[in-house]
């Protein structure tokens, strides 16, 4: 599964872990994705959406 929700696009971003003493090592900020029923073309279907659109209400779950 790649980490990319379904809806928006969102993927992984890439920066810096900054420690007490400033130093800097790269990490990466992983979107917070779900595996989860919704609706596509009218049928459900399980894919990986973040928690961002399945709050804001862009899709649709199937129950």
């Amino acid at each position: 599964m790649a980490r990319q929700c379904a809806v928006c696009g969102k993927k992984p971003v890439v920066g810096h872990s900054v420690s007490h003493s400033a130093i800097k090592t790269k990490r990466r900020f992983l979107p917070n994705l779900q595996r989860v029923r919704i609706l596509v073309d009218g049928t459900p279907r399980r894919t990986a959406v973040c928690t961002t659109c399945l709050r804001s209400g862009r899709v649709k779950r199937a129950s």
